[in-house]
C-alpha cells in the first residue's frame, strides 16, 4: 500500500475525476490509515511503499502488478501521467526480493486482473488491452478469462467485480452493466452463483472490494452489498474511503495482494 502524502485530483483519465474540484488530503490519509488498521486488526500484513512527489495516483497500489504464487508481472500504464511509478514500484519490487518481470503491452495489473479458482478473469476496453491478457498466460502459466468492459465509469474490472474466495470453489462478486453481453454469458456460465450487484452499489465503489474469504473489507456506502454478503455468511468491515473516491478509486484500488 502506498499512503496519500501526495494525494490529488489533479488530472482527468476517468469520468470520477474533477480537477476543478477540492480534495481534502487530511481526510483522504486519515481513511487510508483506517483500512491499514482494519487489515491489520484481522491478522493481515501491510507492507508500505513510499509515496513520491508529482504521483498522485500512486495511492493505488493495486495496478502497480499482479501477483500470483510469488510471480510477479508488473504494470505499463495507459495514461502519461501515471507512467512514471512504474519505476517507484518496480524498484520497491527488486529490493522486496522479486524477480520484476515487465510487460511490452499496456497492462495495469489488479485494476484489470483478477486471480481466482486457477483462473485470471482479465478486463479490457478502457486500459489493459487484449494482447496483455496473452503476456498474463504466457508468464503465470494460467487461464486467462477476457472481460471486455463497456461502461467508463467502470473502467478497470476491479471497480466492477472481485474475488469472494480463492480454491476450487471460488466465487466472486460482480455489477452485470458493466459487461459486454458476451462477457455476462461467461461470467454467468463460470460463476452461477456470484453475487450480482446492483447499479446503486458499484458506483458506491462497493465491487473495489477486498476479500480474505472471510472478511470483505467493502465501502459502507453499498449498503445494499453490504447486507447482501452477510446473508452468504461474509463478515462485511466496512471502510469508507469516499475521499479517495473522487479520484475513482476505492479499498482493493489502494490494496495490492501479494500472493506467496
Amino acid at each position: 500500500m502506498c499512503e496519500p502524502r501526495h494525494f490529488d485530483v489533479a488530472y482527468a483519465i476517468n469520468p470520477w475525476m474533477d480537477p476543478t474540484g477540492t480534495v481534502d488530503r487530511s481526510l483522504a490519509q486519515a481513511q487510508w490509515t483506517a483500512l491499514v488498521d482494519a487489515y491489520r486488526a484481522h491478522g493481515h500484513t501491510v507492507e508500505t511503499i513510499a509515496p513520491v512527489p508529482g504521483l498522485p495516483d500512486m495511492v493505488f497500489a493495486a495496478n502497480s502488478a499482479l501477483v500470483v504464487a510469488g510471480r510477479m508481472l508488473g504494470a505499463r500504464f495507459h495514461a502519461p501521467q501515471r507512467q512514471p511509478e512504474s519505476g517507484a514500484y518496480r524498484t520497491w519490487y527488486k529490493d522486496a526480493g522479486y524477480q520484476v518481470h515487465e510487460p511490452t503491452e499496456v497492462c495495469e495489473g489488479e485494476g484489470d486482473l483478477v486471480p481466482v479458482r486457477g483462473l485470471v478473469l482479465a478486463g479490457t476496453g478502457f486500459r489493459t488491452t487484449r494482447a496483455a491478457h496473452e503476456e498474463v498466460r504466457r508468464h503465470f502459466g494460467l487461464p486467462v478469462v477476457t472481460l471486455p468492459l463497456i461502461d467508463p465509469r467502470f473502467y478497470h474490472l476491479d471497480t466492477a467485480l472481485f474475488a469472494l474466495d480463492d480454491g476450487p470453489e471460488g466465487n466472486i462478486a460482480y455489477y452485470p452493466g458493466a459487461f459486454s453481453a458476451e462477457a455476462r454469458a461467461t461470467l454467468a456460465e463460470l460463476f452461477p452463483d456470484a453475487l450480482l450487484a446492483t447499479r446503486e452499489d458499484a458506483l458506491a465503489f462497493g465491487l473495489n472490494s477486498v476479500s480474505d474469504g472471510r472478511h470483505v473489507f467493502v465501502a459502507p456506502q453499498a449498503t445494499g452489498l453490504v447486507g447482501r454478503l452477510a446473508e452468504r455468511g461474509y463478515v462485511p468491515v466496512p471502510v469508507d474511503l469516499s475521499e479517495i473516491h473522487k479520484a475513482g478509486g476505492g479499498i482493493k484500488c489502494c490494496t495490492q495482494e501479494l500472493r506467496p
